[in-house]
């Protein structure tokens, strides 16, 4: 079963209210929560479910419930400001991987490369992380050892409690990962900052904040559950070693310092722990994914039923359905004509790798106009189709099943195989042995040696549009570079480079103007 009882918040809604984002992280905390509300909710262990999924569900739903484009962040539409959505937006559509065909607001800057300050999409990435830290603090600041004795939690309701704890320590490092990876410089504010407080978050630097998401893994690593023991769709220990072996793999990005040979240790913990690759690579992306996947390790869950969102899989299937493909074909009503990728993306497979499941009929592998969906190939990744061939849950059309590998084993295997090349240490017949296992299942003929550079391209073969393309360029000094161009990177036809300053997102001007101790990225 998907997200089992995590399907409901209800009640955690009635916990955490309702944000009405505006520009400062200040009120992000400023829960619209009282002191008996949050006395007699986690008064009963019966109500700890549903207020751990409020976090699980800051990922999965955006701003709205049922599709809604009603906006729980100021300045974008509700069904644009969901977690994964804005997350594939900032980390895929600035890359080879990505261009969109429609020009809503300031979209087109993003593939373009030229956002300012005042992007509605940075500035929703930034909010939507914030939304997730402060449910997280709530959570955790209701769970202490303290609060979970006076509230007289016990026996095993007491151990599955501190284990819910966890997981939102995890989820809260997840977000602070993503802030730290795409912002770097920005508030800090743990469950100790109460809402409504008058004085503005400090500011950590990215090194700090580091070393502050390294802290809260390592934590997890050892307080959640074992590898493999927890609900689908709940992180345990697995969850958090891969999400320190991507910590370290960018940490020479981070703070200066490389941390090879500590990817390869927590890349050992995973792939010891008893998870294997998905029989079929497509299988990975169809609707009913949630079932018999000893690959992924922490997906987030969708549903057509109980999971919707304009935002997730939802986006990602219809989005990517345009021109001459038939709807039917990908189990939606109906294609929004927006996504597809650019001949830089498309030349890094061989023909006979279907991990390149490209859509050509009817298409241009040039892209002369950014906004017409027939220039550039469609890039066939995530459907609304079961591995059976049925259509998902929802009759309509409207919402899709699929769930969003967030960490799995592949990832993992790519990380041991780099960190190798780059010195980390390792075993060299392993890190071959992890590779050729992806290829051969995606068809690709198997290689004799790898190196460092090739891992990049293998990356983008295996993990196309699964949100860590920008992350990967960067450290191999390639996303604003001329060493790697792509079309319409740095909003040129045949590619420019940019400059450097865009490895980072600029803080959104409003919270800058908004928060006197933040200081703006450099460039913006």
């Amino acid at each position: 079963m998907k997200y089992s009882k995590y399907k409901t918040i209800t009640i955690a809604a009635v916990i955490f209210g309702t944000f009405a984002t505006t520009s400062c992280v200040n009120d992000l905390e400023q829960v619209p929560i009282t002191d008996v509300t949050s006395i007699s909710v986690f008064s009963d262990f019966a109500n700890y479910p549903n207020a751990l999924a409020k976090l699980y569900g800051g990922l999965a739903h955006g701003g709205q419930e049922g599709g809604g484009g009603n906006p729980d962040i100021n300045g974008i539409d509700g069904n644009f400001s969901q977690y994964t959505r804005q997350l594939f937006t900032l980390q895929s559509l600035p890359t080879d991987e990505a261009v969109i065909a429609w020009n809503d607001g300031n979209l087109q800057t993003l593939h373009k490369m030229t956002w300012d300050s005042q992007n509605e999409f940075v500035g929703a990435m930034y909010y939507r992380i914030y939304t997730e830290i402060a449910f997280c603090n709530e959570f955790l600041r209701n769970t202490t050892d303290e609060k979970l004795a006076g509230n007289n939690i016990t026996g095993a309701n007491l151990t599955e409690a501190k284990y819910m704890r966890a997981e939102a320590r995890f989820l809260r490092a997840l977000a602070y990962y993503d802030a730290l990876d795409l912002f770097g410089n920005v508030p800090f504010v743990k469950e100790d900052y109460l809402p409504g407080s008058v004085t503005p978050p400090e500011r950590i630097a990215r090194p700090d904040l580091f070393k502050f998401v390294e802290a809260e893994l390592l934590a997890c690593s050892t307080d959640l559950k074992d590898a493999r023991t927890n609900e689908y769709a709940r992180a345990d220990k697995a969850a958090a070693w891969v999400l320190l072996a991507r910590l370290y793999l960018n940490a020479e990005v981070y703070t200066g310092t490389e941390r090879y040979k500590d990817v390869i240790t927590y890349c050992d913990k995973v792939t010891s722990s008893g998870y294997s690759l998905k029989t079929k690579y497509a299988d990975l992306f169809l609707a009913d994914n949630d079932q018999n996947n000893p690959e992924v390790i922490f997906p987030v869950a969708f549903d057509g039923l109980r999971i919707q969102t304009y935002g997730g899989t939802t986006y990602l299937v219809h989005a990517a359905v345009g021109g001459s493909m038939k709807a039917d074909d990908f189990g939606i009503n109906g294609g929004w004509g927006g996504l597809r990728t650019t001949k830089a993306y498309v030349s890094l497979f061989p023909s006979t790798d279907t991990r390149g499941n490209f859509y050509k009929d009817g298409q241009n592998l040039e892209i002369n106009d950014l906004g017409s969906f027939t220039d550039g190939y469609g890039y066939i990744k995530y459907k609304n189709i079961t591995s059976a061939g049925t259509k998902g849950k929802d009759a309509a059309g409207n919402f899709v099943d699929a769930d969003i590998p967030l960490l799995r084993l592949a990832d993992v295997y790519l990380m041991y195989a780099e960190a190798y090349t780059r010195g980390g240490g390792g075993d060299g017949a392993k890190a071959l042995t992890y590779v050729n296992a992806l290829r051969q299942r995606g068809g690709a003929p198997a290689v004799s040696s790898i190196n460092s550079d090739f891992i990049l391209d293998e990356r983008g073969r295996e993990m196309g549009w699964e949100m860590t393309r920008r992350t990967d360029l960067i450290r191999y000094k390639k996303f604003t570079t001329s060493a790697y161009l792509w079309p319409w990177k740095g909003g040129v036809k045949d590619g420019a480079a940019v400059a450097d300053y865009r490895n980072l997102y600029p803080i959104p001007a409003k919270d800058i103007i908004a928060n006197r101790n933040l200081i703006q990225n450099s460039g913006y």
